[in-house]
């Protein structure tokens, strides 16, 4: 397992076992205009679902730097503070033995303009009129945690379709500081 993966806090020990990959997921929050930056997801994984922005964490990164680079290479917005991380997604797809460990966070400062990339359409949406319809079957499970304020933890078991949710665990949490690994497993030796 990654070493800046948290899911062993969150997991059973038959999870645990699991290959996680790490993603991540950021919304652009315009708080004054009730508003949240969404794409249209023009190629690969998620194609024609609308979604935050986000993808791989690359070795070399933080988590948070992940969020941060995904969202300037698919938007043009860059971040100008520290993106807060309001959730942990774990998703378990049937006949993939590779867990998806999904970071969630909340971009409230940030430059630019929205733009159109190879991978995404951006478009701003009402916080309050969010288009489930064509966003993946858990969003809007967690979605009402982040209007609240609330931190999430969230499990997702779901079907070869990418569409059925056959089982779902969320809960509301107090914090996402999990204890840090130990020194050695954060220099990637173990």
């Amino acid at each position: 397992m990654d070493s800046r993966s948290v899911a062993r806090h969150v997991e059973d020990a038959d999870h645990q076992k699991m290959r996680h990959r790490l993603y991540t997921l950021i919304f652009p929050m315009d708080d004054k205009e009730d508003r949240v930056l969404l794409g249209m997801k023009k190629r690969g994984f998620g194609q024609n679902k609308i979604n935050g922005f986000g993808g791989k964490v690359e070795p070399a990164e933080s988590i948070s730097q992940g969020a941060t680079r995904e969202l300037l290479e698919e938007s043009g917005l860059q971040c100008t503070a520290e993106p807060e991380q309001c959730g942990l997604l774990l998703f378990y797809f049937e006949n993939d033995p590779v867990a998806m460990e999904v970071h969630v966070f909340l971009a409230k400062a940030f430059d630019g303009q929205p733009e159109e990339t190879d991978e995404m359409r951006p478009q701003w949406f009402n916080i309050h009129q969010m288009p489930f319809g064509q966003m993946w079957a858990d969003d809007s499970f967690w979605w009402p945690y982040v209007l609240e304020g609330k931190k999430f933890v969230g499990r997702f078991w779901i079907k070869a379709d990418q569409l059925t949710i056959t089982r779902q665990e969320l809960r509301p949490v107090d914090s996402l500081d999990f204890p840090s690994p130990s020194p050695l497993g954060a220099a990637g030796l173990v």
